[in-house]
């Protein structure tokens, strides 16, 4: 499942000219996050540890995440909790 996932997401994501290394980091992150969590969806994120992951920065990272969840990559929820996480869906990338 998790192959399929990841091989989905490389295949939509190279045709893709709106996505750039900075997006793939970000991918990769969520989808360790939701191999740990078992491969099920919804995943709940840290935001300080995703940007940790993916070795970006504040900016990068809302910028990123607001657009993989406008191009159908990621459903986002952000938390604005401070100690609640944000949740995300990894959506199928069908190849």
């Amino acid at each position: 499942m998790y192959l399929k996932q990841m091989i989905g997401f490389f295949i939509k994501a190279s045709s893709d000219h709106r996505i750039g290394p900075q997006h793939v980091a970000i991918y990769m992150a969520l989808f360790q996050q939701w191999c740990v969590n078992e491969c099920n969806n919804p995943i709940s994120i840290s935001k300080n540890n995703l940007m940790e992951i993916a070795k970006i920065r504040r900016t990068t990272y809302h910028k990123c995440m607001k657009e993989l969840h406008e191009y159908g990559y990621i459903k986002y929820l952000p938390s604005y909790h401070p100690v609640l996480g944000s949740v995300v869906h990894l959506l199928e990338c069908n190849f």
